[in-house]
């Protein structure tokens, strides 16, 4: 059983050592653990940080790529060196690494496919008490999408069992972590969450530079989800209610036009009716296209499946990314 540790990095030279020192080197269960750093393209000594420290894989960009673009390179190289499970975790020391055997425990026992760490985010100090209630309305949320119960959506500290990562795609450029849950809970691939405790912030985040930031980057990705799996759900209620309101305005001006001598005086109402129903069934037809091309996706990602089932181990090589592993360099 080979276990790959990943983590994206981008800038990480303060707080990798840390990161890299709190790893297990050995768990029940695990015949190997190896660690992945993934250099999103840092401007500093990153990558040679991660070498000092003995790494066994290192992926590392050019230019950076976003966090979305780093942890599908990590996938793919663990894949591609026949990991049987892998843990995603954060450079910024953010997560225990003790915990590790924690998450991955439910995956060896056959009870979970994804676990997903809960970080509990009511007790985490640093964060605000606005940040706490977001963090919980969005979980719920998207839970109730995913129809699954995860506590902690936004949580990056995850394992994957190998099953699980060629199943799942990367799609989402700025945060993967929302478009794998929903994925999960819709393609029945068994998920747990399991408590697991944080470390003391050493920094600031990156990925939300405000409070601001982090709802407006929330809600757009809360958007895209709904788009891409509830697109007929959503588009047939809108459609269907202003359908209703122009069938009740086109009722009204037959009142009048029937009952009453003013009936010339509602012409606004019967234009606007007509507008509002033809509005109505613009957006249900827009709710079916969206749905026939979610289902052609939903055929994309099984031919990208069985890709990944096919490919030899050491095969897959990311694009635009230079490896060095232990020693030796490789290139695109």
């Amino acid at each position: 059983m080979k276990l790959i540790i990943q983590i994206p990095c981008l800038d990480e030279e303060l707080t990798l050592p840390a990161t890299l020192r709190d790893l297990p080197s050995q768990i029940e269960g695990i015949d190997s653990i190896e660690i992945l750093v993934i250099d999103d393209g840092s401007s500093d000594r990153t990558s040679e940080i991660a070498l000092e420290h003995g790494v066994d894989h290192l992926v590392r960009f050019a230019a950076n790529r976003g966090l979305g673009h780093a942890f599908a390179a990590g996938i793919d190289y663990a894949l591609g060196e026949g990991a049987d499970l892998i843990v995603n975790t954060d450079g910024d020391n953010q997560y225990c690494g003790s915990d590790i055997a924690k998450l991955v425990r439910p995956i060896l026992e056959g009870r979970a496919e994804l676990v997903i760490g809960d970080r509990q985010p009511d007790e985490i100090e640093h964060f605000s008490p606005t940040k706490k209630r977001l963090q919980k309305w969005g979980s719920r949320t998207v839970s109730r999408l995913a129809r699954l119960d995860v506590p902690d959506v936004a949580s990056g500290f995850k394992a994957y069992s190998r099953e699980a990562a060629s199943r799942i795609n990367n799609l989402a450029e700025f945060d993967h972590t929302v478009d794998h849950v929903i994925q999960a809970g819709r393609r029945r691939i068994p998920t747990l969450s399991v408590p697991i405790g944080t470390n003391e912030a050493l920094r600031e985040s990156r990925l939300f530079s405000s409070l601001g930031e982090f709802i407006g980057r929330s809600a757009g990705i809360l958007l895209r989800v709904y788009s891409s799996y509830g697109a007929m759900k959503v588009f047939s209620a809108l459609g269907g209610l202003v359908m209703t309101l122009g069938v009740l305005l086109g009722l009204r001006f037959v009142y009048f036009f029937f009952f009453t001598d003013h009936h010339s005086l509602h012409v606004q109402s019967l234009i606007l009716a007509a507008i509002l129903m033809l509005a109505g069934f613009q957006m249900i037809l827009t709710g079916i296209v969206a749905d026939l091309i979610n289902g052609s996706r939903s055929l994309l990602e099984d031919v990208s499946y069985r890709l990944r089932r096919l490919e030899s181990r050491g095969g897959a090589e990311s694009a635009g990314a230079e490896r060095t592993g232990a020693g030796e360099s490789r290139g695109d």
